[in-house]
């Protein structure tokens, strides 16, 4: 061989190294990219929070394998068909299963935290695991953040349910925060007049803060967490003195709608819709009926025996929350999420319940003008791990967060440090195109 023919043969053997066989494209070039995308237009979030953790096989991700809530693993009742073209329901969800085409199963969302309540709730709302420098902000507070609430005198959020630092407002700081209440009939803590405080005694407490206020302005200039409780303390008064505790007088409604939505988890989600008329950005609601089942739906033990009557509930709230919703054209405006802190495994535990699993589970999605009438993901016969689709946390708070209009890429500042909205997170793709 003489050097011409190997410089030529050498050429062509590095040029097909570099070539893809299939293609004939160049190896480690860029796919063809697919469109951006586009931006949601939800303006509200009403996100409905099952603590203890609801099971994925026994609800939105039923499978036809039967269990025996002994040895023999499997989904605990019947299953049923839906709206949604081949998803299966429990047979305790027969009114969500009509209406199919509002929601997306979102059946593949998993993560790592399995044994501590705490921890899982933690990360379900702030989409992060916990970290020793920074404290960061749940969902809500994000939305707070950047959306902030769609009427004067109206807070961005509110919580009903127990008050809690992995709902707060983290880094960014009180007036991120929520408002809460933790009794429908009262309304939130702080808001109104202690029975043993006058009109008159309250008028002098407010002048003497006002003192102390000013004199504090100076230093409130160079100290921004002084800056923000002066923030927060305005927005307190204006909420006491505006349109937002009239939400609360559920009496306004009339009688069929109260009856419709029936027990105390109803009040609060027929309280929510109300929130939302008036401008709040994101409500949390807690399905607090802890001892309707002994536990909730953290269902070890026995526990199981009695799942289907707080699946009966959720069904019969959640879709009348749905037609209550449309009813008033807010449905395409408000996105519903219902989720928990993770799922539970098809086995069932010596007592006959279950235990936690957090490496596939389902959230629920609803409403919000996002892509409706599909599940999200498909997982295994028995619902344990995703085969199709996985979404991670951050993917879900990054669809959650791109429904709302809000640019997962964002980031918000803690101090000089730009902290990113989502822990790189993406959105389900297939939900907005």
């Amino acid at each position: 061989m003489n050097r011409r023919e190997f410089v030529r043969r050498a050429s062509l053997a590095t040029c097909s190294t570099l070539l893809s066989p299939l293609s004939g494209q160049p190896l480690g070039a860029a796919e063809p990219a697919l469109p951006a995308i586009p931006m949601g237009k939800a303006e509200h979030c009403i996100m409905i929070w099952l603590g203890g953790g609801m099971s994925q096989i026994d609800t939105f991700d039923a499978k036809k394998i039967r269990g025996d809530g002994k040895k023999v693993a499997g989904c605990y009742y019947d299953t049923i068909e839906t709206a949604i073209p081949g998803a299966l329901f429990s047979e305790h969800l027969p009114n969500l299963a009509r209406r199919g085409e509002f929601l997306a199963p979102v059946r593949t969302v998993h993560h790592n935290v399995i044994d501590e309540h705490a921890a899982a709730t933690n990360r379900m709302h702030t989409g992060r695991p916990t970290s020793g420098s920074l404290v960061y902000p749940s969902i809500g507070s994000l939305v707070a953040a950047t959306k902030r609430s769609a009427a004067e005198g109206i807070p961005p959020y509110v919580l009903m349910g127990y008050p809690s630092a992995t709902r707060g407002p983290g880094f960014l700081g009180p007036k991120a925060g929520f408002v809460y209440l933790t009794d429908t009939a009262k309304g939130p803590e702080g808001l109104s007049l202690p029975p043993d405080i006058s009109t008159d005694r309250a008028g002098r407490r407010e002048s003497l803060l006002a003192t102390l206020r000013r004199a504090a302005a100076p230093d409130a200039g160079r100290d921004p967490a002084l800056a923000a409780y002066g923030e927060a303390l305005d927005q307190c008064f204006a909420l006491q003195n505006g349109d937002f505790l009239k939400a609360f007088q559920l009496s306004a409604e009339g009688d069929s709608t109260r009856a419709a939505f029936g027990d105390e988890f109803g009040q609060r989600c027929l309280l929510a819709r109300r929130l939302i008329q008036r401008g709040v950005r994101f409500v949390e609601v807690g399905f607090n009926l802890n001892f309707v089942n002994g536990a909730g739906w953290d269902s070890h033990n026995t526990a199981q025996l009695d799942l289907h009557v707080l699946i009966k509930g959720l069904d019969h709230v959640l879709s009348t929350l749905i037609d209550d919703l449309k009813a008033h054209g807010l449905l395409e405006k408000t996105l519903l999420v219902v989720s928990g802190e993770f799922g539970r495994p098809a086995e069932f535990d010596s007592g006959g319940g279950r235990g936690h699993h957090g490496k596939c589970f389902t959230v629920l999605l609803g409403g919000g003008g996002i892509k409706t009438g599909q599940c999200i993901g498909e997982s295994n016969e028995l619902a344990m791990a995703p085969v199709a689709d996985p979404v991670s946390v951050p993917d879900l708070f990054a669809t959650i967060l791109n429904a709302m209009g809000v640019d997962p890429a964002k980031k918000l500042m803690d101090g000089e440090r730009p902290v990113p909205v989502t822990d790189g997170g993406r959105p389900v793709r297939k939900l907005f195109v």
